[in-house]
């Protein structure tokens, strides 16, 4: 009778090494790139700029102030926010409706 030979350690640590790099991958790997190029969106902001806030709401920069930003939210009424509530930037023309 020949024993039953035993398979290497390393050969049971494949399966569990072989999730992880398909997780890195698939997961770990796109969110840091996510979240590097939210902040070089972050860091690029500058007066003019349309964004569209975490709340929703869309303003127009109208001056950077360190790591707050006064915004125009409508003709008269700015307000400031922190630069970390800027979601998305915008800047698409605004859409106008001809009537007639």
């Amino acid at each position: 009778m020949n024993p039953a030979a035993q398979p290497s350690p390393l050969v049971s640590f494949l399966p569990i090494i072989a999730i992880f790099l398909i997780f890195y991958f698939l997961v770990i790997r796109p969110q840091q790139k996510q979240m590097q190029e939210q902040k070089q969106m972050l860091d690029a902001l500058k007066k003019g700029d349309r964004i569209l806030t975490s709340g929703g709401i869309y303003a127009t920069i109208s001056a950077v102030q360190g790591q707050d930003l006064v915004v125009k939210i409508a003709d008269s009424v700015k307000i400031t926010i922190a630069r970390s509530c800027v979601s998305k930037l915008v800047n698409k023309p605004e859409l106008v409706s001809n009537a007639g």
